[in-house]
């Protein structure tokens, strides 16, 4: 098992009840989320020590906050108190046609307050062996993305496997410098990159002829992708690209391929027809694929046990994936009917 610490910033998630618009009714349904906080949880129902790092205000939402990642059994140590006040998202669950929305009101967050030297990193760092961010947290701030590269350069000092997963977010870049620009210095110090085709083009401005829009994706198209950005970025030893395709709010069709210097594997394709929740599928994948690289003996195995982690997600309510290795192996193995179990 690995020993794995996550960076980035927990937010306060408001939803209406199922699938209701915003404010339809007088009642909105809390939890905690956010990429790396995510990720965090995932690892440690896995198996993993897990240890998630930011920041949270002092005050009963920052330490409720807190709690509900240590419930997990996430390592909250060293979480700094300070700032103004948590983030907030409100999320949106679509339906049919109607797209699912988030409306972000995290502006003056802690996190993203937050500037180099606020954390001892050699102590955050002892032992550990894994470090985790996404592309996030650097979108919040000027100040966020100097302590993001401060992060990853202190962990590959430290000879530590570095992942990041893009995570390209065009409603938070807005403190006037591109998401290229600051993205690509912190890539260059990761050994595994996660992101789906416009995380490539957005965060890192690598493009390659893949019609997004195409009612099914060809995962062979994507091997000039992830060539150029294993191409631009020689520090990679692997890089994983989700494919999506939208049919509706509803129904989606997902599946992942990964590049290491040697192969190209696609992994397994799923229809998925009764979303429940689709926020945070993404660091599900993540999550997933780290446990995969740190468990199996191939990388198709960890891309499988990737793929299916995520694939799980699209039926958990809330940010976390709640999936444990036996759920995501027997799906891995094709149990997929959703068959009661007795």
């Amino acid at each position: 098992m690995a020993n794995v610490a996550t960076f980035g910033e927990v937010m306060l998630r408001l939803s209406p009840p199922g699938k209701e618009l915003l404010f339809q009714s007088p009642r909105l349904e809390a939890v905690f989320g956010g990429g790396e906080a995510n990720v965090a949880v995932s690892l440690a129902i896995l198996g993993h020590r897990s240890r998630w790092v930011s920041v949270v205000p002092s005050n009963p939402v920052g330490e409720a906050a807190v709690r509900e990642l240590r419930r997990f059994g996430v390592d909250t140590g060293f979480v700094v108190r300070g700032g103004r006040r948590l983030g907030i998202y409100f999320a949106e669950t679509g339906a049919d046609v109607r797209a699912s929305q988030v409306i972000y009101d995290r502006e003056g967050s802690g996190i993203a307050e937050a500037k180099k030297g606020d954390f001892d990193w050699e102590a955050v760092f002892t032992g550990m062996d894994w470090f985790h961010v996404s592309g996030i947290t650097p979108a919040l701030s000027a100040s966020a993305a100097e302590l993001t590269l401060e992060a990853v350069a202190a962990a590959r000092a430290k000879k530590m496997a570095v992942s990041v997963d893009l995570n390209y977010r065009a409603k938070l870049w807005k403190y006037g410098r591109p998401a290229p620009e600051v993205m690509r210095e912190i890539v260059g110090y990761a050994d595994l990159l996660v992101g789906n085709e416009e995380d490539c083009q957005k965060a890192l401005g690598v493009g390659a002829a893949v019609d997004v829009a195409a009612v099914r994706l060809d995962p062979m198209a994507y091997e000039e992708l992830t060539a150029k950005v294993m191409s631009e970025f020689p520090n990679l030893a692997r890089v994983a690209v989700t494919l999506r395709e939208s049919e509706s709010a509803d129904w989606n069709r997902w599946s992942a391929v990964l590049r290491n210097r040697t192969e190209f594997l696609s992994g397994p394709a799923f229809d998925i027809r009764a979303i429940v929740d689709r926020i945070g599928t993404g660091d599900a994948f993540a999550a997933g694929l780290i446990h995969g690289l740190a468990t199996f003996k191939t990388d198709a195995q960890a891309l499988d046990f990737a793929v299916a982690a995520a694939a799980l997600k699209h039926s958990v309510p809330g940010d976390f994936n709640l999936s444990t290795e036996k759920d995501i192996l027997a799906v891995v193995r094709g149990d997929r009917s959703g068959r009661v179990r007795r």
